[in-house]
């Protein structure tokens, strides 16, 4: 990695903590943080429709459902493994993935060492199994359909050119919403909670 010229690589959260970007540790990861970072990053930088920015934690959320809807086995370690699935862009903010695959292999290193953190902070596997993992990324591929052609602008046609299309049973009942970040920050809050509690 480049040499960082200011000599500081932290991010001071509102709880107090100072997460180390290159060296993140379990005991500098804490719920609230990432609750409130991810209600407040908006998806697709912003650019949908309605009174409110689609956040991230919104996104988390339509996510853990879907991969409720996908895996044959939803445990309740593996649906916090989706609410979490993003929990790095509390911290490093929400690229679009052309922005990220220009920024190559120090981003992606970067996410993987939060994303390693945040697991080992809530009990989750440093590396989830791999039938996990890819139900995990379906169900991100349902919340990426949806909102593109729900709230970001893409006819069906144009969407199906960039997005894959998924299993119309994975996407019945599930539900876009746009939420004052508060509310988008309790919600998630209280599924994290309710998960845990089930664990």
């Amino acid at each position: 990695m480049a040499a960082n010229p200011s000599g500081r690589a932290w991010q001071r959260m509102l709880s107090g903590r100072r997460l180390d970007l290159l060296d993140p540790t379990p005991v500098d990861i804490e719920i609230e943080d990432i609750a409130h970072g991810l209600a407040f990053v908006a998806r697709w930088n912003g650019q949908t429709r309605g009174d409110w920015p689609y956040s991230v934690a919104e996104h988390s959320l339509l996510v853990e459902q879907a991969f409720g809807r996908i895996s044959p086995d939803p445990q309740p370690q593996w649906r916090l493994a989706a609410l979490l699935h993003d929990a790095p862009e509390y911290v490093l903010g929400d690229m679009i993935s052309p922005v990220k695959s220009a920024l190559g292999q120090e981003y992606g290193e970067m996410d993987a060492r939060v994303a390693l953190a945040v697991h080992r902070r809530f009990g989750l596997p440093a590396k989830l199994p791999a039938a996990v993992r890819r139900q995990i990324k379906q169900a991100d591929q349902v919340s990426a359909w949806l909102e593109a052609t729900e709230i970001a602008g893409f006819s069906e046609s144009e969407a199906r050119g960039i997005f894959k299309r998924p299993d119309p049973d994975h996407c019945a009942g599930l539900v876009i919403r746009l939420r004052p970040p508060a509310e988008a920050r309790r919600a998630y809050l209280a599924r994290f909670e309710e998960l845990l509690a089930q664990m």
